[in-house]
């Protein structure tokens, strides 16, 4: 179900808590919110959504993919600075990204990946692991 986007910063400073199974709906929610807001959205965590889970939906080459529990277990040396604009908040800010990360997360169907991002697909996950500490880019 396609869900309405938070956008007080009271809620969004929250730090986000692990997803399980039972966060399945939320899950679904996530997904068809990033589908019907993909004109001006290449990824959402789930706080954009009223939940504070550790779930983020992007758009990597293509598809969505939907990661559960992600954690960057490495990245490159290289960072960049950029401007970021966020569907919860107004205007852009500044941000620093690693160009090469390295994520490992939990699947749709809850299976243990390892995956390597690169460019702008990683500055999308980097952007929605911030969401999770309750950073407000």
């Amino acid at each position: 179900m396609v869900k309405e986007i938070v956008k007080d910063t009271a809620f969004l400073s929250i730090r986000s808590t692990a997803a399980a199974r039972k966060d399945m709906q939320i899950i679904r929610d996530l997904a068809d919110t990033l589908e019907a807001n993909k004109e001006h959205c290449a990824g959402m965590a789930a706080n954009m959504i009223g939940e504070s889970k550790t779930i983020l939906a992007a758009y990597i080459s293509g598809e969505i993919l939907v990661m559960i529990n992600p954690v960057i277990v490495d990245h490159s040396v290289q960072s960049y600075e950029t401007e970021e604009y966020c569907l919860s908040l107004s205007g852009s800010r500044k941000a620093k990204r690693y160009m090469l990360i390295t994520v490992e997360y939990l699947d749709k169907k809850f299976k243990k990946k390892r995956a390597v991002f690169r460019g702008f697909e990683a500055q999308v996950i980097q952007h929605e692991i911030d969401h999770f500490q309750g950073v407000l880019i």
